[in-house]
């Protein structure tokens, strides 16, 4: 089963979400899906948990001639979490990295306003179950990143979750980051690869589909909310 591909994003999430439905425990959840392969995870997570679905943009921080080595990643209000190993191998530091940084702070400003509505503020998450979202790590820089941002919001606890991922980046963060990882395939490292690799169907996910599935849950939550209080005036 661990060598089992998903057919496409949104099997993935159902499965997922039938997973973290098990957790009984979970209460007043926020799902936090990461843009935008993480937002069809997510919003199939949001539908199952009855919960409300959101966004957290992080970006990676590309290596030089190697953007996709991820030397870190950065979150909103200035998170950056670096890959210290890989910075070490390519003989880089923090400060060599700024012209990288500051061009994609100015990607997350952007991309976050393209699928955010100006007329649905970012939801809060003090003292909320956050669960994070994507539809698999690597290295597991950008799911750092996210991880810090949303402590600084104060969230009783953070689940991490992961349709696939490797073994070794999943327990790292469920120790260093002290939050609970549910990944359905930890895969041994050198057997990864990539994420694509474990999903049949692997398209790039456009900003308006992500700004769709979040109008749709926003909907829903919604009218779900409505028929409660209808129901206690009755």
């Amino acid at each position: 089963m661990i060598n089992k591909r998903f057919l496409d994003r949104i099997q993935a999430g159902d499965l997922l979400g039938a997973k973290l439905r098990e957790r009984t425990w979970l209460s007043s959840v926020v799902v936090l899906a990461l843009p935008r392969g993480g937002v069809p995870v997510g919003a199939r997570v949001a539908e199952i948990l009855g919960a409300p679905l959101d966004i957290l943009v992080v970006r990676k921080i590309g290596a030089p001639a190697h953007e996709e080595l991820a030397c870190g990643a950065i979150a909103p209000n200035g998170v950056v979490v670096w890959n210290e190993s890989v910075l070490r191998t390519l003989g880089l530091t923090p400060a060599d990295m700024s012209p990288t940084v500051r061009r994609e702070e100015l990607e997350l400003s952007r991309r976050e306003s393209a699928i955010r509505s100006p007329s649905a503020p970012a939801l809060p998450l003090q003292g909320k179950s956050v669960i994070l979202v994507d539809d698999g790590i690597a290295t597991g820089a950008t799911m750092r990143a996210a991880i810090h941002a949303v402590k600084r919001a104060s969230p009783r606890e953070i689940i991490v979750a992961l349709p696939v991922g490797p073994a070794d980046s999943c327990h790292e963060i469920a120790r260093d980051e002290k939050c609970v990882v549910e990944c359905l395939r930890e895969i041994p490292s050198g057997a990864f690869g990539s994420v694509g690799e474990w999903y049949e169907e692997f398209s790039q996910v456009e900003t308006e589909e992500c700004r769709d599935l979040l109008e749709e849950n926003r909907k829903k939550v919604a009218a779900a909310r409505s028929g409660v209080l209808r129901g206690a005036d009755e």
